[in-house]
């Protein structure tokens, strides 16, 4: 049991960090052609929240996304994320109203609106639990880079894992990409960043 937990860290951190890496290299120069150095993360979602409301990207305008990706039966990445997520909003004092954090569900197959509500109301009441039906979750996941599979487990088909990118994106206010953590980013270099960005 112990090794497989480390082993599902080790593929979170791993996918996390690819996916960064190819991310962002991304934004660089490419066949010596300037780019304008904006990751090509974020865009238009529609999606539901706890409550069954459907919500989309501009429902979130005039605020910094705090953007993570997980499920409600992640072993520990998502909420090793979720609990820096609430712990820097916590330092953060009164700036942290100017922050929404959302974490989407990408097992919409399991994670029902209910299961969904409870699991995020664990970590931080001011967390948004965000679903929606596959291809709708398929949509956003592809908008911000997102990676995420399903592994099987034959002994208990329903007990499936899902490896996943493990970026945290900061969008700011105008729904762009800001700036990114990981579930192993600090709790202060965290806030010390958000601080800035928050003025």
């Amino acid at each position: 049991m112990r090794a497989k937990l480390i082993g599902s860290i080790a593929v979170g951190l791993l996918l996390g960090g690819l996916g960064a890496l190819a991310i962002f290299n991304n934004a660089g120069d490419k066949a010596g052609t300037t780019q304008s150095g904006a990751a090509l993360i974020g865009g238009p979602f529609q999606l539901s929240d706890t409550t069954g409301k459907v919500v989309t990207d501009e429902d979130f305008r005039g605020r910094y996304m705090l953007v993570f990706f997980g499920f409600t039966n992640c072993p520990d990445i998502c909420p090793a994320g979720l609990q820096l997520i609430g712990a820097a909003l916590d330092k953060l004092g009164d700036k942290a109203d100017k922050v929404v954090p959302i974490f989407v569900s990408v097992d919409p197959e399991r994670d029902t609106l209910q299961k969904l509500a409870i699991y995020v109301k664990n970590f931080d009441n001011r967390v948004v639990g965000l679903t929606g039906t596959p291809e709708q979750i398929d949509a956003i996941a592809k908008a911000y880079r997102v990676f995420f599979e399903k592994t099987p487990n034959a002994s208990a088909p329903h007990e499936y894992g899902i490896n996943h990118t493990s970026i945290i994106y900061l969008m700011g206010p105008d729904g762009k990409y800001v700036d990114h953590f990981t579930p192993m980013t600090g709790i202060d270099a965290m806030v010390e960043k958000l601080d800035k960005r928050l003025g």
